[in-house]
């Protein structure tokens, strides 16, 4: 389907997005294409649509060049971006008709189209509602419809399940699969490495280089006898997470639940157990383990100096919207120095609870407390405690990286020089770019390094880590299990469950209402079955969620 012969592409001044690729892959399978944050993956996707022009060497696409039959490719692939393209004053069926146009589809045909794609979707009973006013699930969904309505030969999704819930993401991995069965070959960019698992194949880039490509379990075969599981109640989780990082030997090192899960070195490890070896192991070993000392911010952070055990007091929280009832009655306590998980589908919710916490949204009914004092009494004072960093990206995009943090560092009282900011989140090469022009994952960590600049005792974190990769997971949670040891209180919503071990306690919210709240283990326990024995926690979700719906 794709061959790729001394592919090189770089942009102004001297960036080297990609260098030397030499690749060839096959008709109608699914392919991975995974790798760090910038490693490009979504350039690579966009010169094989023929969207950009390589610097140097070419590219055919079942046959075609990309540069002189750009055209035909048009004709017989469907490309679906990292960000939402389509109109969002649109309704769902107006966006079909506009691609359904665009793509010359006769009106004679379009009926018989749209209703097989909106089957296909379950999107029918959305039919009239605007783009905008779907969930985050859905309009991935609408996404891939669009792209259908001609038939394609050749299907390019660039990370199509960023920000979508677990049951989103499996829907639309099952929609996919099948069009697998009817001819269509796919490729498939993606920061979840249990995506890429299931894979023909894979490609893994860094630095615009091809680490490893064939199929997946070949590279996880590298890992194989140096996975364990190391479990120690007798020892903080967090102290000990903290002491194994830093060991000689440990490649990477996670928090499970109650338990530890261990990359090493070698082949043993004390006191461990050894585990099944993933995929996302493999990755993380492949680009030279998590490297924790490359991004140690959090030590800069002051030590907490509030001693009240309940810092976040949500009691009874209601919030309508006209007749809807976004938030429906829910109350719950996060303790000092606790990371309390919100987990949930999309439209759940969760930012909507979030927002009434921090002060952005006004309750139709309850009360938020932070630290003792009412968001709604007391806005400016129990701002100043908070610090909020939004789903969606919220900061000037034609401000530059430097220009936003100096802009942010004088609406609060900021503890030590933008400079100095910079060197501690390693944005100082990216200053002077504006943040527009910034990939997903230094997104979000500009965004971060804006909601700490103050210190906040309380970090509200909605979805921070939605589109970065392993390894930059990997140091965001080291870094919030070190905010944790200073005192701070982390209230966090996420779409990735093996992130969601990281949290102490985890609040399930569904349809408004708050279903399940406990530490990960005893969710995981509530999931057991005959056939499943050890579930995960996205099989716990799942279980939960549909049981609620079947009361």
């Amino acid at each position: 389907m794709i061959r790729i012969e001394n592919l090189s592409k770089s942009f102004p001044p001297n960036q080297v997005v990609l260098n030397n690729l030499n690749l060839t892959l096959p008709k109608n399978q699914m392919i991975g294409v995974v790798g760090p944050d910038g490693a490009g993956k979504t350039t690579l996707l966009r010169l094989i649509t023929g969207l950009l022009k390589p610097t140097a060497g070419r590219i055919e696409v079942n046959g075609c060049d990309t540069i002189k039959d750009s055209d035909q490719i048009h004709a017989f692939s469907a490309y679906m971006p990292q960000r939402f393209g389509l109109y969002e004053d649109l309704t769902v069926y107006q966006n079909l008709d506009l691609y359904a146009s665009l793509h010359g589809l006769e009106p004679e045909k379009r009926e018989e189209t749209f209703e097989k794609l909106l089957h296909f979707t379950d999107l029918g009973p959305f039919l009239q509602r605007t783009a905008f006013a779907l969930s985050g699930g859905m309009k991935q969904k609408l996404g891939l419809a669009c792209a259908l309505i001609h038939k394609p030969e050749l299907l390019i999704l660039d990370e199509p399940s960023v920000g979508v819930d677990p049951i989103s993401r499996r829907e639309l991995w099952k929609m996919v699969q099948s069009l697998l069965k009817e001819g269509v070959s796919v490729i498939w960019s993606t920061t979840y490495l249990d995506e890429a698992e299931k894979c023909d194949r894979v490609v893994l880039l860094n630095e615009g280089q091809i680490l490893y490509e064939g199929p997946p379990r070949e590279l996880t075969k590298r890992v194989e006898g140096r996975v364990f599981r190391l479990s120690d109640p007798s020892v903080e989780k967090r102290k000990h997470l903290f002491e194994i990082e830093n060991r000689p030997g440990v490649i990477d090192a996670l928090i499970q639940g109650d338990a530890i899960r261990i990359v090493s070195a070698g082949n043993s490890f004390d006191g461990a157990e050894p585990a099944a070896p993933h995929l996302e192991d493999a990755f993380v070993d492949i680009l030279g383990g998590m490297k924790v000392n490359e991004w140690k911010w959090s030590e800069a952070a002051p030590e907490s100096k509030r001693n009240s055990d309940d810092v976040i007091v949500a009691k009874d929280l209601v919030k309508k919207f006209g007749s809807f009832t976004a938030v429906d009655h829910v109350s719950f306590t996060v303790k000092r120095g606790e990371i309390f998980g919100f987990l949930g589908p999309n439209g759940a919710g969760k930012s909507t609870t979030f927002k009434m916490l921090c002060g952005l949204l006004k309750p139709t009914q309850g009360n938020a407390i932070i630290n003792g004092i009412d968001v709604q009494k007391a806005p400016t004072l129990s701002r100043e405690q908070i610090g909020y960093m939004a789903q969606k990206f919220s900061l000037y995009g034609n401000l530059s990286v430097k220009q936003n943090l100096e802009f942010f560092s004088g609406i609060y009282p900021s503890i030590g020089s933008v400079e100095e900011r910079l060197k501690l989140f390693h944005l100082d090469a990216d200053k002077s770019r504006n943040a527009e022009s910034l990939s997903l994952g230094f997104k979000q960590k500009l965004s971060l390094a804006v909601a700490t600049i103050h210190w906040p005792d309380v970090l509200f974190l909605d979805e921070p880590t939605s589109g970065m990769d392993p390894v930059s997971r990997r140091h965001f949670w080291s870094q919030m299990n070190g905010l944790v040891r200073k005192g701070k209180t982390i209230l966090i919503s996420t779409h990735f469950m093996d992130e969601a071990e990281n949290c102490d306690r985890i609040g399930l919210i569904y349809r408004g209402l708050m279903i399940h709240l406990d530490t990960p283990d005893k969710l995981k326990e509530l999931a057991k079955t005959e056939e499943n024995q050890n579930p995960t926690l996205e099989d716990a979700f799942i279980k939960l969620i549909q049981e609620f719906d079947a009361k």
